[in-house]
């Protein structure tokens, strides 16, 4: 690596023939150029006091601006770079990730800020400086069908912005709808797409202000001297160079990539304009590259990087670089090379023939249903364990591996040999003609990405039998944390935590995927908390899909008393309004303390959505929070909880809220306009949730 850093102020050239220590000099002492190497060109100079005073007084009218120039050729030995989380140097290159079913995520930046305002020496405004960035990187995915990521470029003024998570959120941003707190400038080389966050394509650039919903987006790929578009699959494992050149008079971002060989386009991928740029750069800012996945493996590497906010970024040298991308051979054969590979195809033929027919004649003598099952598992999803890993995971399905049983079946710990901790869901299916439109959905569901769903791995089936694989949530259930007493009582921060978490999840299921998810079981017990006491919305053995806009199919009544909205009694479809009924009932429990139905009370608690109306109605709603809290909690927050979960909870489910009000009124922003009275009334602190059963209002508004 080579480092050049200097004052504006001082005298400054590109030539670098005659100075001592730099590339191209012959009589330069040899440096490694793996090695960073400062030059500071020294020299002996004397001034008399009068020249002293002059360049001194000059020197008032000159802005000082930090001048950086870098280039790596190779990341060997290189140990000067700010690492984050997973992001680690791997023999020559850095990579972002690691390499376990895990959520991960990295970062890597360069140890020096960046100046990315000057201001003029003869008025107080400033103006955006420019930069140019070349770049070499690589994707590979461990299996070709898997969920997609990428990596971004990133300009931020912090190494470690807060909230920022895993999963598809390139380790910088928190969701979709929470802008970063700190200016963050990224250009992302997306292999995803995520509804949520409005991607055109899983293969593209964009770039992202302050939030992870791009400004401008375009697909990967380039434009050949003919002014054709080339694309570029970004996910195969080829190295790719990316050019980043940010224009600050003309406030305009040029974003280009190409494959290694294909030399630099003259037409850019991407050519934006971004009036508002100042609004998301502050004075100095790290520059560097940050990546994240979820349980999915995906290799994000850097091989080679140049920069500088002085002229145009380096050349690499790009000649030998790794190469990770399944390498094909195409080396000549002599002609008794070629003899001896069709005299061995024909062997190879005559045994594979051979062995076809001996196991059709074994497929014959089985029975009937074990063709049946060859008949349709290779269409629906692909990511299937074997019945011998489950069981070997879950030794042999022991009764000291037991996490639980019902009505839904009976649910494992296990133990992946990478160590990786499931669970394993045994569920009976006794219906023959149902196994294709049953693993359809089972199949969809395991397409569904979110942080706040519990993650479906994968599937086996042994006879009527079919086994779902989860990720192992270690901290258990929602209700037992509530209701069994735990020796450490969750405090209210935490449970409105979890509260944000579920709602969050549910929005995705009604509003951010490609169909419409109708839970239908949404309870306490079906929450699951993982290690960092995170919930997620977990079991969908019940869950329904549709196509947005279509009307539900009237279907059996399923789910569990208590959580059941009304509706479903004599309309039984059920409906996205029927699931926010359902997490109105959690939210007043988990504020309560209570179960929805609790026996060891007075006549007139036993429904405790009966109960808390009736504390609002009086005024008192606060009387409704959990005891055990002892009042260590905002009063505000506590009856806007309550408040919330009795409109979720409304008779009529036309004046129940949408869980995208739902997730803004949690997170404490101004939700869209409602469609009924009752979220208007919510949000201005007014009462009138039903004629039948009027409010009044209580001490604190929302």
């Amino acid at each position: 690596m080579l480092i050049i850093q200097r004052c504006a102020r001082s005298v400054q050239t590109k030539s670098n023939q005659n100075i001592p220590g730099l590339e191209g000099d012959e009589s330069s002492t040899p440096t490694s150029p793996m090695s960073p190497s400062k030059i500071t060109v020294a020299g002996e100079i004397s001034f008399s006091g009068m020249w002293f005073r002059l360049l001194l007084h000059l020197s008032l009218f000159a802005t000082p601006s930090l001048s950086l120039d870098f280039l790596f050729n190779s990341f060997t030995g290189i140990t000067n770079l700010t690492l984050v989380k997973d992001a680690r140097v791997d023999a020559s290159v850095i990579r972002m990730t690691n390499d376990s079913n895990q959520y991960s995520y990295g970062r890597a930046f360069y140890p020096t800020k960046v100046s990315m305002r000057k201001t003029s020496s003869n008025s107080s405004s400033s103006s955006i400086n420019s930069f140019s960035t070349s770049f070499v990187f690589s994707i590979l995915p461990q299996i070709p069908t898997s969920p997609g990521f990428g990596l971004t470029f990133v300009l931020c003024n912090t190494t470690d912005p807060p909230g920022a998570l895993a999963s598809q959120y390139f380790g910088l941003f928190t969701n979709a709808t929470s802008p970063s707190f700190f200016p963050l400038v990224a250009v992302e080389f997306d292999t995803g797409q995520n509804p949520e966050f409005n991607d055109i394509d899983d293969n593209h650039i964009g770039i992202d202000l302050n939030n992870i919903e791009s400004t401008i987006a375009t697909p990967a790929g380039y434009y050949n001297s003919t002014g054709g578009f080339v694309p570029v699959r970004m996910r195969t494992g080829q190295n790719i160079r990316a050019w980043i050149d940010f224009d600050g008079q003309n406030l305009l971002f040029n974003v280009t990539v190409a494959p290694i060989g294909v030399s630099r386009p003259l037409k850019p991928t991407l050519s934006h304009y971004i009036p508002t740029i100042g609004n998301y750069v502050s004075a100095d800012m790290y520059v560097g590259f940050s990546a994240s996945k979820t349980n999915w493996i995906e290799a994000q590497r850097v091989l080679a990087w140049s920069f500088s906010n002085s002229g145009p970024a380096r050349e690499l040298n790009t000649t030998n670089l790794p190469v990770f991308e399944p390498e094909s051979s195409s080396s000549s054969l002599s002609g008794g090379a070629v003899a001896g590979i069709v005299v061995g195809c024909v062997v190879f033929v005559v045994i594979c023939a051979s062995g076809f027919y001996l196991w059709w004649r074994i497929q014959k003598a089985k029975d009937k249903e074990d063709e049946e099952i060859e008949d349709w598992e290779l269409e629906y999803w692909p990511h299937r364990f074997s019945y011998e890993e489950l069981s070997s995971a879950t030794g042999e399905f022991g009764k000291e591996q037991l996490l639980g049983s019902g009505g839904f079946g009976r649910v494992y710990r296990g133990t992946l040999p990478n160590k990786t901790q499931i669970a394993v869901k045994c569920v009976n299916h006794d219906s023959k003609q149902g196994w294709r439109e049953f693993m359809a959905e089972i199949s969809s569901m395991g397409r569904l990405q979110h942080k706040n769903l519990v993650q479906m791995r994968g599937w086996c089936r042994k006879g009527n039998e079919l086994m779902l694989v989860y990720d192992y949530m270690p901290n258990g259930s929602l209700n037992k944390w509530v209701f069994d007493q735990p020796e450490k009582l969750l405090e209210w921060e935490q449970r409105r935590r979890i509260l944000v978490d579920v709602a969050e999840g549910l929005n995705y299921l009604h509003h951010g995927w490609d169909q419409v998810v109708i839970h239908r079981d949404i309870k306490s017990s079906n929450i699951l908390l993982d290690a960092d006491m995170r919930g997620r919305l977990g079991d969908f053995g019940l869950a329904k899909l549709y196509t947005h806009g279509e009307v539900p199919n009237t279907t059996r009544v399923v789910g569990t008393l208590g959580y059941l909205a009304p509706e479903l009694a004599t309309v039984t479809a059920p409906t996205s309004a029927s699931d926010v009924y359902s997490f109105g009932v959690v939210l007043l429990e988990v504020a309560c303390g209570r179960r929805p139905i609790e026996t060891s009370v007075a006549e007139e608690e036993v429904v405790l959505i009966d109960w808390v109306r009736e504390l609002y109605a009086k005024g008192c709603a606060l009387e409704a929070a959990d005891a055990r809290i002892g009042g260590e909690y905002d009063e505000g927050e506590m009856e806007m909880v309550l408040k919330l979960g009795l409109a979720c909870c409304h008779p009529d489910p036309q004046r129940r809220p949408t869980m995208k009000e739902v997730v803004a009124l949690l997170l404490g922003e101004d939700p869209p306009e409602a469609p009924g009275k009752v979220l208007s009334d919510l949000v201005r602190g007014g009462d009138d949730f039903d004629e039948a059963a009027p409010l009044q209002p209580s001490s604190t508004r929302v």
